[in-house]
């Protein structure tokens, strides 16, 4: 009764909890938010200042009493209560000002191939203090390929790759289940700490996190391009202390991102190997598919084409697969409760109708 009754004020969702970006899908509306993974506090009044994009736009920026703060690392929180209010201030933006308080929506949320028990519980705890009824974890990689719409309860081999911000998330996805998977701590995060890493090495240049994510859209590549890119890069020189701008090519960021984008092929190659051979000879015929924001990395899909030998598509809209997924589960929630993973009490979860 009590779940009849609150869901006359809720809307259930799905939820892209990313390390970069946080994006919600509403039951029936479809994907209503995307917004960044970062919160705005004041330190000495425990006040939150922003959230999303206002949040981010203070990185770097904020007075020593006004911290902007990414509350997930590689996928998983790593700040309870500053995930608990950013997900709190979503649902009840999301619910508007009709009843926000009364919202008891149900989620679905994506969670890394590799999340333990531990941090399974966190992400449960944090989405039910900020106002869930109930909360249901997928594997990111099985919302990826909802989402890019692979037949996943089909027994066949569908691999999927999703390359988001801090994550990896490699998945052979056969009878509604993961065969083998690998996850690596390596993505879009890494990609723009090596650009900064080789701004500093090689140009003596102290670049922002900002700067990197542009350098790394506007030139990054996997494979040599037909025409050359150029750009301007802005920082301070560590030096001299000043402003100053240097013209990077993207020879030199493809070379800065060699080393992750290795990383990342090395992992591929080793799920393949793991598969078993039934599955590969479905993969070698169908492909993989790429999703997340690293599959818009330039030549990507022909690097991991060369590497494998193995056909590669990049998925329609692939930076939100996973949310897309987390939708498709919410609209049929009862008829894919299989594939959610067990709860941290021991059981799988049941549904609240």
């Amino acid at each position: 009764m009590s779940r009849t009754f609150w869901s006359r004020f809720s809307k259930d969702m799905g939820i892209d909890l990313g390390t970069v970006n946080t994006l919600i899908y509403v039951k029936g509306k479809g994907i209503v938010s995307n917004e960044p993974s970062v919160v705005a506090m004041n330190v000495r009044t425990d006040q939150l200042l922003a959230v999303g994009k206002d949040a981010r736009a203070m990185v770097g920026k904020t007075p020593p009493h006004i911290v902007a703060i990414k509350p997930l690392v590689h996928g998983v929180i790593s700040d309870f209560e500053v995930t608990e209010k950013m997900l709190r201030y979503f649902i009840e933006r999301v619910h508007g000002e009709q009843f926000p308080t009364f919202a008891r929506p149900r989620v679905v949320i994506g969670v890394p191939l590799d999340i333990t028990e531990v941090e399974r519980k966190a992400v449960e705890d944090a989405v039910k203090s900020a106002g869930a009824s109930g909360v249901y974890l997928v594997e990111e990689a099985m919302a990826a390929a909802l989402g890019a719409r692979l037949p996943v309860q089909e027994p066949v081999g569908n691999m999927i790759v999703d390359i988001g911000g801090g994550t990896t998330e490699i998945a052979v996805i056969s009878l509604s289940g993961v065969v083998t998977w690998r996850s690596v701590p390596i993505a879009g995060v890494e990609m723009n700490r090596a650009i900064s890493n080789y701004a500093r090495d090689r140009h003596n240049l102290l670049i922002g996190e900002g700067m990197a994510e542009e350098v790394k859209i506007g030139l990054g590549s996997a494979v040599k391009l037909s025409e050359p890119l150029e750009m301007k890069m802005r920082g301070r020189d560590l030096m001299s202390g000043l402003p100053r701008e240097v013209t990077v090519t993207d020879e030199e960021i493809r070379n800065a991102l060699s080393r992750p984008l290795r990383t990342i092929l090395d992992n591929i190659i080793t799920a393949l190997e793991m598969t078993p051979p039934e599955l590969v000879a479905d993969i070698y015929d169908r492909g993989m598919v790429l999703a997340g924001g690293g599959a818009l990395l330039k030549g990507i899909d022909e690097a991991i084409r060369l590497a494998t030998e193995v056909p590669v598509r990049i998925a329609d809209d692939p930076l939100t697969c996973v949310v897309r997924g987390t939708g498709a589960i919410i609209e049929e929630l009862e008829e894919l409760s299989h594939i959610f993973l067990p709860s941290t009490e021991g059981e799988f979860a049941r549904l609240k109708v």
